[in-house]
């Protein structure tokens, strides 16, 4: 799904005065006051509902849950609430957890979607029952309220160019293996469209693969499938959508015996991605400020459910949802992470310390590049 993103940047205005839930249609309130049933805006005192989509990869727990859990408490003066759950790549599950949020009356609902699809009926009847939803990372459809996330096409034509850099003069001398994500992702196909806008015509693209749940090892088997088909030594080259996968491609590459791996992209700056970029067995990955998008997400959950409206400092732009146009969201800007940049990068933001990176097979490795 292609999401038009209008680039001119308009002030959402969030102000402080009281909203009904009938004149903003997004916010849910405090209660009636007994003077003919007037209602008033919420204040601190708000539970907000958290539905991230998946525990494998580490970013959701260790970054996303504890940040704007973090940050939900802070906009609050500590008396906000986070209800949280993990759909663990069940979309089934997610649509019976954004039932126990309706039924928990949570103020509003932030959704990272498992399927962007499926979740639109569920987003429906939570606006239904009053409670705005924030997608998060992920474009769900439905009558959604706000958006934040990356901009996924950047995120594609990123990993692109760097792999074309990393290519050079050998870009057309043999096969390119594309492995995309997930088709039930909607920052996959514009991760995937990213990429083709950049490779195409520029590299011959040998097979390419929508990976199921991006699952390493789902990775892992169609790699073998593509160097079975397309010859070990033909490959110069793979697109891998993000980290994990990238993991699963390497050790394939490895089980096919070569010596000398090919360019590997990734993103999401995994610890374990980083590391092979160290010892030079993946060749980038794209750093993405989860912290800035996380913070960014309780900042707008906390100013929907106060006052129905985006937080007035966020600088916002529109997108268009398979179900909703002119969504006020909040893109943040990407990095190409190669190993020059490791310091400047996951260090400096505080994701892993020297430490964490250069451990004992990778100690050398980090002193090579100056890592230390």
């Amino acid at each position: 799904m292609n999401t038009r993103m209008r680039r001119a940047a308009f002030a959402f205005c969030a102000t402080a005065m009281a909203a009904s839930l009938a004149a903003c249609g997004s916010a849910k309130e405090s209660g009636d006051k007994s003077d003919g049933g007037t209602k008033t805006a919420k204040g601190d005192d708000i539970t907000v509902g958290l539905l991230l989509p998946e525990n494998q990869t580490a970013r959701y727990e260790k970054f996303d849950k504890p940040i704007i859990e973090k940050q939900i408490s802070e906009l609050t003066n500590g008396k906000g609430k986070v209800e949280y759950l993990n759909a663990k790549q069940d979309a089934t599950l997610q649509s019976q957890q954004i039932d126990t949020m309706i039924t928990k009356k949570v103020d509003v609902l932030i959704l990272d979607a498992v399927d962007y699809k499926a979740v639109a009926q569920g987003v429906k009847k939570a606006k239904e029952a009053g409670i705005p939803v924030v997608a998060y990372d992920r474009l769900a459809e439905g009558p959604i309220s706000a958006y934040t996330s990356f901009d996924n096409e950047e995120v594609g034509k990123t990993q692109g160019e760097a792999l074309l850099k990393a290519l050079g003069a050998k870009a057309k001398s043999g096969k390119v293996v594309m492995m995309n994500g997930s088709v039930t992702d909607p920052n996959a196909a514009q991760f995937k469209k990213g990429a083709h806008d950049v490779l195409d015509g520029k590299v011959s693209i040998g097979k390419e693969y929508d990976t199921k749940e991006w699952k390493p090892e789902n990775a892992n088997a169609n790699m073998q499938g593509a160097i079975s088909s397309l010859g070990k030594d033909k490959i110069v080259g793979v697109y891998s959508a993000n980290d994990g996968m990238a993991g699963g491609i390497i050790t394939a590459l490895k089980g096919a015996g070569l010596k000398t791996l090919p360019p590997v992209t990734g993103q999401d700056a995994e610890l374990a991605g980083v590391q092979r970029i160290v010892a030079g067995e993946q060749y980038m990955s794209v750093f993405k400020s989860y912290p800035q998008e996380a913070e960014t997400v309780a900042k707008m959950a906390v100013s929907i459910a106060k006052t129905g409206k985006v937080d007035g400092s966020l600088k916002t732009t529109t997108v268009d949802s398979g179900t909703e146009k002119g969504v006020p969201a909040v893109i943040v800007p990407v990095v190409s992470l190669t190993k020059d940049n490791i310091k400047d990068t996951v260090v400096k933001e505080g994701y892993y310390t020297v430490g964490d990176i250069c451990t004992g097979k990778y100690k050398a490795a980090c002193d090579k590049i100056g890592l230390k």
